[in-house]
């Protein structure tokens, strides 16, 4: 066969791909939603920033709607926006919309033996196990708010030894809020120089960083071709590894020191789990399960919440104001002679109503881990068939022009009825919404709170650059936003 018999036949074949393909997109299509027009195979990854996909879904929204359908890689799925249309369906229909879709970037080195990316009833089992545990070693609780507030004063310290030096104060903040979760999944936390805790928060924060990247977002879309091709993808594995080291060596001296009548942590209380369902078929509780549980929870429970008070750091030098009028409320209700208490919120409306705006306007986790239909359902007056992908974008909400008179300025009156009284909104969602929802919000909030009243209390932080040149676009925009790297000047008050 002559090469130009080869080339024909080549041109053939690839035509004859091209419209099959067509021809699945457009039949697919018929009962979904809108949406922009995809490529064979790469779906609709020319319409999107993949280092910024949150704009890019976004734009889309403005072009299609609230409901819109989107090829992320070679299968449709659904983008759900705005409050109303996302509560009509994680709320209203949350069974239907509940499963957890796929996410490559977590699911490929975790597996199906964890908390977040399994379905059915043993992900049932396994979250309803997590809250009680959590709620019984004090989660919203006295107990966490000690942990908590004995946190903050390490962290204190810490800030302290900078003597007003220029740092970063990443480093510092994610040590402490892994300390907060440690402490309830190990018993015990680490010291600031310990070579776990530093494990653990830079894996975390690297895998934080990479998958709201480019590599996250293309892993997601293509993972059987990026397993083989180079770049920072290729370290989540690795970074991965080191926090199941660390927490295998914990759960091996927890099983040689089990006390089943006096649980120290939630090692202890998965192990004992484990020992009453030995005989069960297809327990939810195993061994292997443990050290990704572990991996969820420590992932969850660090770098939103670390994220946010490093984000809010910012935001606040940037409006002074803000942090003056905070300052102010914490002389008047707590002082300087005690720590802020979990109690004081109630009476520190624009604090709460700041903290609330902060998590707003951050935006830390812009897109909610993937949905999935459970069965096929009628959405909007659409045929949505079963297992479609389904991408809440979070952002939406926040940012709905509806909820929020100017979205895109910080404002904490938002969050302020007009007696200067603290008001609620139902378009905040930071912990997502649904049955999805994160399992550590109260932990969160309540660390949210107490640490940000315990370090404006003691001090004052200071731009090295002039507040108008402050930046606070993100860096990356995928699983997470990610503020760019800055220096600040901690002055005791």
């Amino acid at each position: 066969m002559d090469w130009y018999s080869t080339f024909f036949l080549l041109f053939i074949f690839c035509l004859s791909y091209i419209i099959l393909s067509y021809m699945k997109i457009f039949k697919e299509k018929s009962t979904l939603p809108p949406g922009p027009i995809p490529l064979p195979f790469f779906g609709n990854l020319l319409q999107i920033n993949t280092n910024d996909i949150v704009s890019s879904l976004m734009k889309l929204k403005d072009n299609y709607g609230q409901v819109y359908t989107l090829y992320l890689g070679p299968k449709p799925g659904l983008v759900i926006c705005g409050y109303n249309a996302m509560k009509e369906a994680l709320i209203d229909q949350n069974e239907i919309f509940g499963e957890r879709g796929d996410y490559p970037v977590f699911m490929n080195f975790i597996g199906l033996h964890d908390l977040s990316f399994l379905n059915g009833e043993k992900w049932k089992e396994r979250r309803r196990f997590a809250l009680l545990t959590l709620r019984n070693f004090g989660m919203g609780k006295r107990t966490v708010e000690e942990r908590i507030l004995e946190e903050a004063q390490f962290l204190i310290k810490e800030f302290e030894k900078t003597k007003g030096s220029p740092v970063d104060p990443c480093n510092y903040l994610a040590r402490t809020v892994a300390n907060v979760i440690s402490s309830i999944v190990y018993g015990s936390r680490f010291d600031y120089e310990d070579k776990r805790l530093l494990a653990i928060t830079d894996s975390i924060y690297n895998n934080f960083c990479i998958m709201s990247s480019t590599w996250g977002t293309l892993y997601n879309m293509f993972p059987d071709i990026m397993d083989y091709l180079p770049g920072p993808h290729r370290k989540i594995g690795k970074n991965f590894q080191d926090i199941f080291e660390i927490s295998a060596e914990f759960i091996k001296h927890h099983e040689k020191t089990l006390d089943p009548n006096n649980p120290r942590d939630y090692i202890d209380c998965f192990l004992i789990k484990i020992r009453e369902e030995k005989d069960k078929a297809d327990s939810a509780f195993y061994t292997k399960s443990l050290p990704y549980t572990i991996q969820n929870l420590l992932f969850g429970g660090t770098e939103t919440v670390s994220t946010t008070l490093r984000y809010s750091i910012l935001i606040l030098m940037k409006y002074p104001e803000v942090a003056e009028r905070i300052q102010k409320e914490i002389d008047s209700v707590v002082g300087r002679d005690r720590s802020p208490t979990i109690t004081d919120r109630n009476m520190m409306p624009y604090t709460e109503a700041t903290i609330y705006e902060l998590m707003r306007f951050c935006d830390v986790i812009p897109i909610s881990l993937p949905h999935r239909t459970s069965k096929d359902t009628v959405f909007r007056g659409y045929s949505i068939p079963k297992g479609t992908h389904v991408t809440p974008l979070l952002t939406s909400v926040h940012y709905d022009p509806n909820y929020y008179a100017e979205p895109d300025k910080f404002n904490p009156n938002n969050f302020l009825d007009d007696n200067g009284l603290f008001k609620k909104n139902d378009a905040h969602m930071p912990f997502a919404v649904g049955q999805r929802k994160c399992i550590g919000e109260s932990l969160a909030r309540m660390e949210l709170f107490l640490l940000f009243t315990s370090l404006l209390q003691n001090f004052n932080f200071k731009p090295v650059i002039g507040k108008d040149e402050i930046d606070l676009r993100p860096t990356g925009s995928g699983l997470g936003r990610i503020p760019s790297e800055y220096k600040c000047c901690i002055l005791p008050r």
